[in-house]
């Protein structure tokens, strides 16, 4: 009654099957990485995000690659905003996905030492973007600053082309190392995120804190896939039964016919 399974038509659907339940049992594994992965991460920046404000040069120095354990965590600097090699950084969006500037503006420090301080979001003067923008000054003096530490941007990392021959105290990427050969001075690894003072007239705007990844949506993935994989099975049962049941009637239904016909093809007496 099975013999059908030797065909070359259940031979193919059964190596498919075959093949789709250890791929299914693989990406659903793999989505359960991605929500263990996602529920690190937004456990790590849940914490730096509530540690204490510490002084930015005990995480941080000229020549330090900021760390996945010390991005986000809020650090202060005192010292004074240099407006003269202030930068803004192309193509950048804020939270209703305006494309504008970031203002990257150098922070002297006290020791001579000088932390990049991304003071926000402007938006482009024109369609060209080849002047220079007009930024509202930050506070002068010597005043103390706090935001988030963030690594230093990269190609790699983020996506973002490096271009070369932009307008003049304009650049694509927020990069320490790159900062530090322009300004010609010890500039501390990573930068940081500005959140006090606040921008007299809510400009630049501030960005955001970041967000949490949606790690329950893999979770619900790793589930889907396991299901389907139990599926496979499930699915191929119920195929090889329906194809024995409409054998085995087309098989009845073939005999019955036989068993009305005469030997000479006639139908039979009555």
């Amino acid at each position: 009654m099975y013999r059908f399974l030797l065909s070359r038509q259940w031979v193919i659907l059964t190596l498919v099957a075959l093949l789709l339940i250890p791929t299914m049992i693989r990406l659903g594994i793999w989505q359960m990485h991605r929500y263990e992965e996602r529920t690190a991460r937004n456990q790590l920046v849940a914490d730096a995000l509530s540690a204490e404000p510490v002084p930015v040069e005990k995480l941080t120095s000229p020549g330090h690659t900021v760390t996945t354990g010390e991005r986000y965590h809020t650090v202060s600097a005192k010292g004074r905003f240099d407006t003269d090699d202030e930068v803004v950084v192309r193509r950048r969006t804020n939270s209703d996905d305006e494309v504008g500037y970031h203002v990257l503006t150098p922070f002297v420090l006290d020791d001579g030492k000088v932390l990049l301080v991304n003071r926000g979001w402007i938006p482009a003067d024109g369609p060209s973007q080849t002047a220079f923008p007009s930024i509202p000054a930050p506070p002068k003096g010597e005043i103390t600053v706090t935001g988030r530490l963030m690594p230093a941007e990269t190609t790699a990392a983020s996506g973002i082309k490096d271009l070369k021959g932009l307008p003049d105290r304009q650049i694509m990427l927020i990069n320490s190392e790159q900062e530090a050969r322009r300004l010609g001075a010890e500039v501390l690894g990573g930068y940081i995120v500005l959140t006090t003072p606040e921008p007299k007239g809510d400009t630049p705007e501030l960005l955001g804190k970041p967000g949490n990844e949606n790690a329950a949506l893999n979770y619900a993935y790793a589930i889907q896939w396991w299901l389907f994989s139990a599926a496979v099975p499930l699915g191929w049962v119920i195929l090889v039964r329906r194809e024995r049941r409409d054998l085995a009637e087309a098989a009845a239904e073939s005999a019955a016919r036989e068993a009305q016909e005469s030997p000479d093809g006639e139908p039979a007496a009555v």
